[in-house]
């Protein structure tokens, strides 16, 4: 009977600190996705030619430093493209010296597991 209990209690603490830490990265607080606050920036990447469009994209799921560097990577790997991606704002604002759908942006990103939820020219 003893042993059950002290198994019980285990297992509660475990679950008490497994929750904690969950809402805290639900709420993007705190680290997350193996990045946290020490990871450093993802560097800019600079377009040759003339921008002929800029898009935003706003972008639900990134909650830390990290995020923000997968999405940036992810759309500076692409041909003609560069992002500037703003964590606080939740957005990526693409750059575009080559003609590219907003849908292969959007399918880049939401391939990483974030949401686009919208896209919009900027003038």
């Amino acid at each position: 009977m003893l042993s059950n209990a002290l198994v019980i209690a285990i297992l509660a603490v475990v679950l008490f600190f497994a929750l904690r830490g969950s809402i805290k990265h639900l709420a993007g607080e705190g680290g997350c996705c193996g990045g946290g606050d020490s990871v450093k920036k993802e560097p800019d990447k600079k377009l040759t030619g003339p921008i002929i469009k800029t898009t935003i994209f706003k972008i639900d799921g990134m909650h830390c430093e990290n995020c923000s560097n997968r999405v940036k990577r992810t759309i500076n790997r692409l041909d003609g493209a560069s992002a500037k991606v703003n964590l606080r704002k939740k957005e990526a604002v693409v750059r575009f010296e080559k003609d590219i759908a907003d849908d292969v942006i959007t399918k880049e990103i939401e391939d990483l597991g974030y949401k686009v939820t919208e896209c919009y020219g900027k003038v």
